[in-house]
């Protein structure tokens, strides 16, 4: 007589799965084939959900990468910004790539732009007439042109004026490389360096 179909099908899962397992790359691997591919940092959760990795061995993989790529002298390194991790080019590689990187190639921001940025960056949560306050000029296209760029957002409402306030986002630290705000250097008169936060941001 034939075998029953039932268990045959559970057999035909088992091995399956066991295939599967057989062939699964090491945690490593997958960790670092995510941050080949990520546009944008990833959490330690969403490694651990997507690759099936307990999140402490998650964080430990990272950090062991982290040393590896820094020891090999690496062109790039793996570095916590925001509320995750990416891929860098590795600093001392910088003249080279840039040298690869097409002038222009990147849309740049205004000098209104800049200084919108630098003020919402030190003075956040922050509405836009207190922008205009600063700069002595209206800040409404240069909020749409920021927001647009995913540079600031949104958060709330003034509690007395009921004014929108806006902040910097987790994709503005993740360009300029901070992993908070508490990383920003101090503020010096008249908002110097935003030519340096134009070339991070345009980058």
């Amino acid at each position: 007589m034939s075998g029953d179909p039932t268990h045959a099908g559970e057999a035909g899962a088992t091995g399956a799965t066991a295939v599967e397992e057989a062939s699964r790359p090491s945690d490593i691997a997958l960790v670092e084939a995510v941050l080949m591919v990520a546009e944008r940092p990833v959490g330690v959760a969403e490694f651990a959900t997507a690759l099936d990795i307990p999140a402490r061995r998650v964080e430990q993989l990272l950090v062991e990468l982290a040393e590896a790529y820094r020891r090999e002298e690496r062109g790039f390194r793996l570095r916590h910004v925001g509320k995750g991790w990416r891929l860098y080019t590795a600093d001392e590689c910088a003249p080279w790539v840039e040298r690869f990187v097409l002038a222009g190639q990147s849309a740049r921001l205004s000098q209104a732009a800049l200084e919108t940025l630098a003020i919402v960056a030190y003075q956040q949560p922050v509405s836009r007439g207190r922008i205009s306050a600063v700069r002595g000029v209206s800040a409404d296209g240069v909020i749409r042109t920021l927001t647009a760029r995913n540079l600031v957002e949104e958060c709330g409402h003034d509690h007395e004026s009921g004014a929108i306030l806006y902040r910097t986002t987790d994709y503005f630290l993740e360009r300029m490389g901070l992993r908070d705000l508490d990383e920003l250097p101090p503020l010096a008169p008249l908002l110097p360096g935003v030519a340096d936060i134009d070339d991070i941001v345009a980058s």
